[in-house]
C-alpha cells in the first residue's frame, strides 16, 4: 500500500498496502505501505523543502517547489492522474482525478468517488496520454518519469521523507489547494486529540494496542508510521504498543511474525487489519483465543483494503472507526 504490504506496486502497496515482510525468521517479504504513513520530522505547519505558492492570482500556472525542483504546474487542475496513494488526499480537496494506481482502486472507501476513474499504472503510458492529464503525481521511484513529464507536468515525493500530515499538505501545495489542506490538519488533530482522551478515559491509561495484520500468508505487526491507523492510535492519541512489539517494528516499522507466537504480540486491544484474501485460520487456534484481547473481546476487525493508507480519506475513515469501536458512538 507505499506503506500498503509493499506497493508502488507492492512497496507502495506493501510499502503502500505497506512493504512485504517475511516470517519471524525470515523476515525478508512485507506487507503493504500506504504511501504516506513514513515518518518524517517536520510539523504540517512547518515549512518543507517542498513548497507552493499560495497565491497565484489568475494566472494559468504557478511554480511549485518540489523537492526534485520547480515544476510549473496548473493552478486549477482539472484532469490529475495519481500513480500511488495519495488518491485520498486529492480527493479530499475537490479536485478532479481521471486516472489512478490500482491500490486506490481496490479500497472500497473510494468505490463511489473513483467509479468512473481509470485505473492506470507508470508501464501504460498509452493509457495515461489517452486520459490527457493536466498533472500527474507520484513516487520519485516511478517508471518512466522522464516520459510522464512529457506528457503532463509531474511532482513526486519521495515515501517517508516527509511525516503523514505533512505529506497532505504538499500535495495541496501541488494542487494550489494549501489553505484548504492545512485546515483539514488542523481539525483532524484536534478531533483525533478530543477521542483520543475519550478512548483513554473509558479504556484506562497505560492499556495497550497493537496493530496486526494479515496477508498472504503472512502476519505482522507494525510501529507508529504505517498506516492502517498507526499514525492516529500512537502519534496522535499517544496509546502505547506492546513492548514487544515496539522492539521488534523500531528497524522497518513492521514485523512478520507466526501464529505461534502472536500472544507475544497482542495488546490488550487489537486493530485486526483483516485480508478478506488472506489465510486466517489463525483465528481459529487456542493460542489465538486464549489471548486476553481475544477472550475480552477486545479486538476490532477492520478490512485491510480500506485501512493500508494514511491519506486524508483513509485516517478519517480510521478515526471514525475508532471512534465507533472504542467509545460506540
Amino acid at each position: 500500500m507505499n506503506k500498503r504490504l509493499i506497493p508502488l506496486t507492492v512497496l507502495i502497496a506493501l510499502v503502500l498496502v505497506l512493504s512485504a515482510c517475511g516470517n519471524k525468521a525470515n523476515n525478508n517479504s512485507a506487507p503493504a505501505s500506504n504511501d504516506a504513513s513514513a515518518s518524517g520530522s517536520a510539523s504540517p505547519s512547518s515549512s518543507p523543502s517542498a513548497s507552493g505558492s499560495a497565491e497565484n492570482g489568475d494566472a494559468p500556472t504557478f511554480i511549485y517547489q518540489s523537492q526534485t525542483g520547480p515544476v510549473e504546474v496548473p493552478t486549477n487542475p482539472q484532469r490529475v492522474i495519481v500513480l500511488s496513494s495519495y488518491a485520498g488526499d486529492v480527493l479530499s480537496l475537490n479536485v478532479n482525478l481521471v486516472g489512478v494506481d490500482s491500490w486506490s482502486k481496490m479500497n472500497p472507501n473510494f468505490e463511489a468517488k473513483l467509479k468512473d476513474v481509470a485505473e492506470v499504472s507508470d508501464e501504460n503510458l498509452e493509457k495515461i496520454i489517452e486520459l490527457k492529464p493536466d498533472l500527474i503525481i507520484g513516487l520519485d521511484n516511478v517508471k518512466n518519469l522522464e516520459k510522464l513529464k512529457q506528457i503532463a507536468p509531474t511532482v513526486v515525493f519521495t515515501y517517508g521523507k516527509l511525516d503523514y500530515l505533512t505529506q497532505h499538505l504538499e500535495v495541496g501545495k501541488a494542487l494550489n489547494k494549501q489553505k484548504e489542506a492545512q485546515a483539514w490538519i488542523d481539525d483532524f488533530k484536534s478531533r483525533a486529540e478530543t477521542i483520543g482522551a475519550e478512548i483513554k478515559a473509558k479504556i484506562g491509561e497505560g492499556k495497550t494496542v497493537s496493530v496486526i495484520e494479515s496477508f498472504d500468508k503472512q502476519l505482522y505487526v507494525f510501529g507508529d508510521n504505517w498506516g492502517r491507523g498507526t499514525e492516529i492510535l500512537y502519534q496522535q492519541m499517544q496509546l502505547p504498543m506492546p513492548a514487544k512489539v515496539s522492539e521488534m517494528t523500531k528497524k522497518d516499522g513492521y514485523y512478520a511474525i507466526s501464529p505461534e507466537v502472536i500472544s507475544e504480540y497482542m495488546g490488550d486491544y487489537v486493530i485486526f487489519s483483516k485480508n478478506p484474501d488472506a489465510d486466517n485460520s489463525f483465528q481459529q487456534t487456542d493460542t489465538y483465543k486464549n489471548t486476553t484481547a481475544a477472550k475480552n473481546g477486545h479486538v476490532i476487525e477492520v478490512n485491510a483494503k480500506a485501512f493500508y493508507f494514511n491519506d486524508a480519506l483513509t485516517l478519517d475513515y480510521q478515526l471514525e472507526t475508532f471512534k465507533q469501536q472504542f467509545l460506540g458512538n
